[in-house]
């Protein structure tokens, strides 16, 4: 019994003595851990690498009106989106700010458009307008597709803008034309505007321009306001119901209406954009739907999961044959007054 305890009381002495000691050896300056560096060392190259590049540009001297965080510009519109992308109006930004920043970052522009059948009587209003108005100052890349290019009028555009007419299929639907702009945009974006574009817009060629529309428009995923439907509530709206097409969007879902009219952001973005609605046009095509608005369907849905960064208002595309309401300070871009049954057949 007395040897068990005199065991007992040595195995204690002899735990508190390595214990001091191992004290005692840890905080002595002369320890040095495991490098930790070495530990966390990567077998391969960083995945990702910020450019700490140490240049960067300066504004000129501008004198312009200063802003005040109590006094908003617009208190009559909805100015930012639940996701906190700008929504654009006249009165709410300063194109000359905006113009002395753009111009340092020396972007092109491109904007496709489709004149097919007897849409081509179109080029001559769309072009010279745009030529005034669109992107002044700024590399503008025109992609004029159509079915007649030696019908093409000969428009003298700004130096910094460029003409391209590239020959495209005709369709006999008018419908077949409009659910295949967004297969051919993808395919031009792959094969050559990724080389040759910062930003790609796409637009309709029945428009014509009345006021500026400037760098205001430049983000990474563009989406304009339909004028038709801006005040309408969602479930009210033209959405796509039936859940057999892709481009259906349940009910107590969606944000705004988007115009298939005026759309666009930087190339890659575009690039996603029209590839998945273009793979929704053929999924739906295989199973003998067709989209209550055909592309205009299919981008709503994909604007509704992949938010835009940025959205223009009515005033980006105002319908004609409407009213034009106080909000609507300026028309920057409107559709022509035709007749739909004799251009479309």
């Amino acid at each position: 019994m007395v040897m068990k305890k005199v065991l007992i009381l040595g195995g204690i002495l002899m735990a508190g003595i390595i214990g001091y000691f191992s004290i005692q050896h840890i905080n002595q300056t002369s320890w040095e851990p495991v490098s930790i560096q070495h530990i966390s060392q990567p077998s391969c190259q960083p995945v990702r690498q910020t450019d700490l590049n140490e240049n960067f540009s300066v504004l000129p001297r501008m004198s312009y009106r200063q802003p005040f965080v109590d006094k908003p510009q617009r208190t009559d519109v909805l100015l930012m989106s639940p996701w906190l992308a700008p929504i654009v109006w006249e009165g709410t930004f300063n194109r000359d700010i905006l113009n002395a920043q753009y111009r340092q970052k020396n972007f092109v522009v491109g904007v496709a458009t489709f004149a097919v059948k007897k849409y081509i009587r179109f080029i001559e209003g769309f072009l010279g307008s745009a030529n005034k108005f669109f992107l002044s100052g700024h590399r503008v890349n025109f992609y004029l597709f159509t079915d007649n290019p030696e019908k093409v009028p000969s428009i003298k555009l700004a130096p910094e803008k460029r003409l391209f007419i590239i020959p495209v299929q005709n369709y006999s639907r008018w419908q077949d034309i409009s659910m295949n702009r967004m297969d051919i945009i993808s395919n031009h974006i792959r094969s050559h505007w990724r080389y040759e574009v910062d930003y790609l817009y796409s637009m309709d060629i029945d428009v014509q321009m009345f006021e500026h529309i400037g760098v205001e428009i430049i983000d990474t995923l563009v989406g304009t306001i339909s004028s038709w439907l801006y005040t309408t509530p969602r479930d009210s709206n033209s959405y796509e119901r039936r859940p057999e097409s892709r481009a259906a969007i349940p009910r107590g879902e969606g944000d705004f209406y988007y115009a298939a009219s005026f759309y666009g952001g930087s190339v890659s973005e575009v690039y996603k954009l029209t590839t998945a609605c273009f793979k929704g046009v053929t999924e739906d095509r295989a199973n003998g739907i067709e989209a209550k608005w055909h592309e205009e369907s299919h981008l709503n849905k994909y604007l509704l999961y992949h938010k835009p960064t940025r959205l223009l208002s009515p005033e980006y595309y105002w319908d004609e044959e409407l009213i034009r309401p106080r909000i609507i300070r300026v028309k920057r871009l409107s559709s022509v007054r035709k007749d739909l049954k004799e251009v479309r057949f």
